[in-house]
């Protein structure tokens, strides 16, 4: 028996049995499996059928898309293991669910628990330690122990440097981590400007009782560790030739400095500098080593961490963009460069609020904008996005809606015309609310009509508008001209498209409107004989 595994490995994790037929799966609550929580799912998303000898998978025209293992499908025969991605749902298709359910490794001889005791590193070093050789402060004597305690030390500062924090909070606990394990005088980490490219300092410190302020450290060493992309060391920086010119590490009596390149992948992204301004010849061969150690987890906690805010932007523009273009057009912007003009065929929605003009002029400015907002956002987030519709624009207290582009479903004009019953009913329980807040009723007439547009960015590449050009688009507004308050009023050529007799609909007289020679056909729909599919909680 197959069977199909909701959010596999997570606790809201469910199993459905896969009998032989057609199953459906959708956000209604008719669909065999119903993912009723998750918007992402269309109301009718995909059907499996199940046969003697396969299984079947086909997407039905859904805004979000069927995939399967990560591309995207009209039909696909399923295999043991595939992985299933309507919207934002996941599932697991797998044929044996008792096998599926012991998936743990097999012939386990002993389990070591992750969360091991975390290593001190006062344990591990001597801060009293003046007399070595070295610049580290290992507190074991045996070079055998101390090459097992650098691997530990290096462990411990991983371990502190792995989560993603804010560069001014991660730079001073390097700083920090370096001087509790190293005997320097001064150090300095400072990173590549992206745009400029040149070293900035970003974070610095020195022993008790020596300055750092100004720019102690040489460009000359910091250039040069850059541009090498390798450790600097110098025993005596005073002495070296390379930096006959330097003045500043004359002045500043630099004895022993070393200056390391972070460089987490292919790219240095910064150095770590760290000088001693009395003690020469202080670091051996094995310091370096270990030095270098510790500036590579250093250099990758950075990484991370600006990786981490280039993805934290990313989201905050992603939302921003979601915001201010419709989730539609959003998802067609995440798919493309640039929006093409397309010929297609839609169906539009007008909507006004009646006798808008005489209710605003006794209202403030503010109040009449508190009001559309709380219109709007039932109008358009309740009603519109959940029948998968685009919001094209707002015109005053009028909006104009379309189903068809830029992604076409095979009931588009149903759902605009549900959508439209919705807003209708939606009006009807916000007065409701307005009366308690005894405020005037509002009423809302709409027209609907279907046709051939010119669907794309209307304006430049750098100012994006979505819109639909066309005469279908003209009429549409007319047609909600000619629909009186509590009205929905239809074309011929939508009332043709419908796929259904579901709704009922009342033709009325040929009516002549601008920019037509000939009188057009509407009709009445008769939405008070509909119930509303909108939530009852607004």
């Amino acid at each position: 028996m197959p069977y199909l595994i909701y959010a596999p490995d997570t606790t809201d994790e469910k199993l459905y049995e896969l009998p032989a037929g057609e199953i459906s799966i959708g956000r209604e609550r008719d669909n065999i499996i119903a993912i009723t929580n998750e918007t992402s799912v269309s109301r009718h998303h995909a059907q499996i059928i199940i046969s003697q000898d396969s299984v079947n998978i086909v997407d039905r025209q859904s805004s979000n898309g069927t995939f399967v293992n990560g591309i995207k499908i009209e039909s696909c025969l399923l295999n043991e293991g595939d992985l299933i991605h309507c919207g934002n749902a996941i599932f697991k298709f797998v044929t044996n669910a008792n096998q599926e359910k012991d998936t743990g490794p097999k012939n386990i001889v002993k389990e070591y628990s992750q969360e091991s005791t975390k290593t001190e590193l006062n344990l591990l070093l001597d801060q009293q330690q003046d007399d070595s050789l070295s610049v580290l402060k290992l507190r074991q004597k045996d070079v055998n122990l101390q090459a097992v305690d650098k691997l530990k030390i290096l462990l411990e500062v991983s371990k502190q440097l792995s989560s993603p924090a804010e560069l001014e909070i991660l730079l001073p606990k390097i700083l920090d981590l370096l001087f509790e394990i190293i005997k320097v005088d001064r150090a300095v980490i400072l990173l590549v400007n992206e745009k400029t490219g040149e070293l900035e300092q970003k974070a610095v410190k020195g022993k008790e009782g020596i300055t750092t302020e100004g720019r102690f450290y040489s460009k000359n060493i910091t250039n040069f560790a850059l541009e090498k992309g390798t450790t600097f060391l110098t025993t005596d920086a005073s002495l070296d030739r390379r930096f006959d010119n330097a003045e500043s590490i004359v002045s500043q009596s630099i004895h022993g400095a070393v200056c390391i390149p972070l460089k987490p992948r292919d790219k240095v992204i910064g150095v770590l500098y760290a000088d001693n301004l009395s003690l020469s010849n202080v670091y051996s061969d094995q310091d370096v080593e270990f030095l270098t150690g510790l500036a590579n987890q250093a250099a990758i906690a950075i990484d991370n961490t600006q990786l981490y805010k280039k993805i934290e932007s990313e989201a905050i523009l992603r939302n921003k963009l979601e915001r201010f273009f419709p989730l539609t057009v959003a998802r067609k912007l995440k798919e493309t460069d640039k929006l093409e003009i397309v010929d297609t065929e839609v169906t539009a929605l007008f909507s006004d609020i009646s006798g808008f003009t005489k209710m605003s002029s006794t209202m403030e400015p503010r109040q009449i904008i508190s009001m559309l907002n709380e219109y709007f956002k039932v109008m358009v987030e309740d009603i519109v996005f959940r029948y998968e519709g685009t919001l094209e624009k707002y015109i005053g207290d009028a909006l104009f809606a379309i189903w068809g582009a830029p992604y076409q479903t095979y009931n588009d004009e149903e759902k605009a015309i549900k959508a439209a019953i919705d807003m209708q009913w939606a009006v009807r329980r916000l007065n409701q609310e307005r009366e308690k807040r005894q405020q005037e009723p509002i009423a809302i007439h709409i027209g609907i009509n279907s046709g051939k547009v010119a669907a794309g960015n209307i304006g430049s590449e750098k100012l994006i508008q979505y819109a639909t050009i066309g005469d279908t688009t003209n009429v549409t507004s007319r047609i909600c001209s000619e629909a009186k308050a509590d009205e929905i009023l239809i074309s011929q050529t939508t009332k043709e498209k419908l796929k259904s007799d579901n709704f009922p609909l009342e033709i009325i007289p040929p009516v002549m409107v601008k920019g037509k020679d000939e009188p057009i056909q509407l009709y009445r729909l008769l939405w008070q004989q509909v119930s509303s599919e909108l939530d009852q909680k607004i």
